[in-house]
């Protein structure tokens, strides 16, 4: 009895040092009165066959209106189709990259004068080149058609940086920093502009069904990161079936604010995420664009946790009432069985007399 109980008190005694020695988080739900600040979005994605100069990040808010004056610090890197890199990081001016337009065009008479395909303006009337038929569009604000449907675009001829943009990887990561309200962020192929209210992608010469939107998330956070929690997209690889794949993902931003001990207080955010993805072959009206779309909201409350100490007297009683809580139940089981094995001996001793 007193080896079982000196086993027993040394492992209650560990465990309640190791609670102690563990903090106590409180959790509460607060009203979000937060206001002004910005959102930083950390950002770590690497597409496997899409090159560098044929990716561009882009943010908008809630409206539909891309911000302006957005601070980021955001990098690109070349990989090859193996996922290594071929060269060293560069980092991006702005939001966008710009595609190259050194292609060259099939020549054309100069008394010719070719449709513009319905992007005709008064100062334009004829668009004898592919370049001056996408210049056309991007004043109009619209889409441009697939280059085979287009006479000035059927004998384009790529240059070298234009064939690499399907035969290499890009890595981008670094972090954005954009106004505190609902919007969205996305990484696409192809040169993006603002014609009016329409946000506009530029792939030419390629079509959208010839980017493979294979992609890793290796990591996706707003804010700092919470101790103790992940963040549901780390991690996350995507395989594109089909060219020209659309992927979104809808995440519900939920401020929240670790309160040490010391009274330092952290302000970051946690999200949860649902996801789905398509293929654009699967419509036909053309509203779709490839991409990998992150639509965010923010939640009307706040998450709270406070790190709270443990009282060292609280700690000192609960080791004495194990202490005294043990060696009284063994006393008492002692003194049963000392008594019982008594009892059991007498009636021996009295059998062998009688």
């Amino acid at each position: 009895m007193t080896l079982i109980s000196a086993l027993i008190i040394t492992a209650l005694f560990v465990s309640e040092v190791r609670d102690f020695m563990t903090s106590e988080m409180e959790e509460e739900l607060l009203v979000d009165t937060t206001r002004g600040e910005k959102l930083k979005i950390n950002v770590d994605v690497i597409f496997h066959n899409i090159g560098c100069a044929y990716v561009s990040i882009d943010a908008m808010d809630s409206s539909g209106e891309s911000q302006v004056n957005v601070e980021h610090n955001i990098y690109k890197r070349k990989l090859d189709l193996e996922g290594r890199p071929v060269e060293d990081p560069e980092k991006e001016d702005k939001l966008g990259s710009v595609i190259s337009s050194n292609s060259t065009a099939v020549a054309v008479k100069e008394d010719e004068c070719q449709s513009c395909y319905g992007a005709e303006t008064e100062g334009r009337k004829c668009c004898n080149t592919c370049m001056e038929v996408r210049d056309a569009y991007m004043k109009k604000g619209w889409a441009m058609p697939a280059p085979d449907t287009i006479a000035q675009c059927k004998g384009l001829k790529l240059n070298e940086s234009d064939l690499k943009a399907l035969q290499e990887g890009c890595h981008i990561y670094g972090y954005l920093e954009v106004n505190r309200v609902g919007g969205n962020f996305h990484i696409s192929p192809g040169r993006s502009y603002q014609a009016g209210h329409i946000h506009v992608h530029d792939m030419q010469p390629f079509s959208a069904r010839e980017f493979n939107l294979t992609h890793t998330i290796r990591h996706l956070s707003f804010g700092h990161n919470v101790p103790g929690k992940t963040n549901p997209l780390d991690g996350l690889q995507s395989v594109a079936e089909k060219g020209g794949t659309m992927y979104k993902f809808f995440c519900k931003i939920v401020p929240t604010m670790w309160q040490r001990a010391d009274d330092l207080s952290l302000f970051t955010n946690q999200f949860s995420v649902t996801r789905y993805h398509h293929a654009l072959s699967e419509f036909s009206d053309g509203s779709s664009a490839p991409g990998v779309f992150f639509v965010y909201e923010f939640a009307p409350l706040m998450v709270k946790y406070t790190e709270k100490v443990k009282s060292v007297g609280h700690f000192a009683t609960n080791l004495c009432a194990i202490v005294g809580g043990v060696f009284t139940v063994a006393s008492l089981l002692d003194a049963f069985i000392f008594h019982s094995v008594r009892a059991i001996q007498k009636k021996i001793e009295l059998g062998k007399q009688g």
